[in-house]
């Protein structure tokens, strides 16, 4: 179910008044401390509980007591007032903090949602800016019309972002919000089944279990589970070929499960997505138990990419996702903040709706390009070599153990030198007076794009084995970027184009000004 628009958000936050939060927010306050302290009140709890010699139970009840304090006395110094251009924050009382937040200086307004939000009809709002390390303002928590009303506001007054001039100059209020895409439940049941987050899931528990249990007694754990199950296995069958049937069936049942546990998890997180275009912010609503909605202003996008693997295919399905200049610290959340982002405008979709997607958001109306230029025609070579050495580094180590037996994983050069002419043909790049655009892969296929405006810097490399073939690599940075992010670069370029290329870009790059 879609959030509605609030009518009059003057109505709802009059300007010169400060406010404060709901009476309920210390509770959220406290919640949240107490999952920071969990660990050490879980402690003081269990230690109590061992112990025989008049151990005061009540001990942990004032670390408790005191969260309860001090979540209270944030509710009781916390105040915020609308300005015309800005949002002014107060809070604190020994140490007193005032906050002044321009409109124009907000890139991502995020409106979250728990199950116990929804219950109460509030909601936390965390107003975030580019490059930030921290929330500028995170709110716990507003009623939920003052929620979308503070949302709309910013909005509406954040550097012109709802309004457009006329040919004769004369502002314009921008149509109400448009839906670019929209998934239904099946759609998201596909997306759980394309992705793999059961299978991240299921390996970051084993990989927890084995940092918090003993290695002992983990490993005398998985053995006995394996001995039971190879034992159940063996009360179906006698021989050897029918025990190896039943144990690939085994294999297969906790496959079929780990993707249900996927299918699950997309329910959780994108039931009920839509992207939706008001005026020239994006915003994005989702989630079923807890909803999330978030918006940025498009020029606040930094780069594209649109990825397409085996299983995608297979349903006809693409991802879209971008990187935008937004705040990527962690204030104690963890990676649930980045969740709450806006990071894909389409976790699934088909093809053609992620390219229509692309022209109306990034205004690209030659997107898909026709004319992607090839690599160095021996770029499939430097592709293969990685192959190659360790192809030939783990045959020597298998051959020092089972002799000539370790030969047999020779056998797989010549798929890697498939893969890599695939690949290489395959990919290709674009540079035009508009963007850049990358496109790689064969079984997983990857593009990724920026348009001119948004490039901070260009860098050229060229390694030792680079130089051996007489290419090069343009490697290019931008805003919103970070490890986890697939790097925007031309690799395996003939010298003569990528050196162009890179002295063609950093004058462009010199010559225009920044557009964040």
């Amino acid at each position: 179910m879609t959030t509605p628009e609030p009518a009059a958000p003057e109505a709802l936050l009059p300007e010169d008044h400060e406010r404060r939060l709901h009476p309920g927010s210390w509770l959220f306050v406290l919640l949240q401390n107490l999952r920071q302290f969990i660990v050490p009140l879980a402690v003081l709890v269990f230690a109590g509980g061992r112990r025989d010699d008049g151990y005061p139970w009540w001990l942990p009840m004032i670390g408790v007591g005191a969260l309860v304090i001090v979540s209270v006395w944030q509710y009781l110094t916390f105040r915020y007032r609308i300005d015309d251009d800005r949002l002014v924050v107060r809070s604190g009382l020994l140490e007193r903090s005032v906050r002044q937040i321009p409109y124009s200086r907000i890139h991502n307004v995020a409106i979250h949602q728990t199950l116990l939000h929804r219950l109460m009809g509030v909601a936390e709002v965390r107003l975030e800016s580019a490059g930030g390390t921290k929330p500028e303002a995170q709110m716990r928590v507003l009623r939920m019309p003052e929620a979308l009303a503070l949302e709309q506001l910013i909005r509406d007054r954040g550097r012109s972002d709802a309004v457009t001039a006329a040919p004769d100059g004369t502002p314009v209020a921008e149509a109400a919000g448009t839906t670019l895409l929209a998934l239904s439940t099946w759609e998201v049941v596909k997306l759980g089944l394309i992705s793999n987050r059961g299978l991240i899931v299921v390996a970051g528990a084993v990989a927890l279990s084995f940092q918090v249990m003993p290695e002992r007694a983990m490993g005398r754990l998985l053995v006995e589970y394996g001995r039971e199950a190879f034992g159940y296995a063996s009360g179906f069958a006698t021989t050897w070929m029918a025990k190896g049937l039943v144990l690939m069936g085994v294999v297969a049942t906790a496959l079929v499960l780990i993707r249900a546990f996927s299918v699950l998890l997309s329910l959780l997180r994108y039931h009920g997505f839509r992207l939706q275009r008001q005026g020239r912010r994006l915003t994005v609503e989702r989630g079923l138990l807890g909803r999330s909605r978030s918006s940025v202003p498009r020029r606040r996008i930094q780069a594209w990419t649109q990825q397409e693997g085996v299983l995608h295919r297979l349903f006809a399905r693409r991802t879209l996702e971008i990187d935008t200049a937004s705040a990527r610290g962690s204030d104690g959340q963890g990676n649930a903040n980045a969740q709450r982002g806006l990071d894909a405008l389409a976790p699934i979709a088909p093809p053609d709706t992620c390219d229509a997607i692309v022209r109306d958001i990034a205004l690209l109306p030659a997107w898909p390009p026709v004319d992607w230029q090839p690599l160095h025609p021996r770029a499939w070579q430097r592709l293969v070599l990685g192959d190659l050495f360790m192809t030939v580094g783990l045959c020597a180590v298998l051959a020092w153990f089972f002799q000539w037996w370790g030969a047999l994983g020779l056998l797989w050069l010549p798929w890697s030198v498939f893969v890599a002419r695939r690949h290489a043909a395959r990919a290709g790049y674009v540079v035009d007076d508009a963007l850049v655009a990358v496109r790689e892969g064969w079984w997983s296929r990857t593009w990724r794009f920026a348009e001119l405006g948004k490039l901070q810097a260009v860098e050229l490399r060229q390694s030792p084995l680079d130089r051996g073939f007489g290419m090069a690599s343009v490697w290019f940075d931008t805003a919103g970027a970070n490890a986890m992010t697939t790097p925007l670069r031309l690799r395996f370029l003939p010298l003569g184009d990528a050196a162009r290329i890179h002295a063609t870009l950093a004058q462009e790059i010199a010559r225009r000004p920044l557009r964040w």
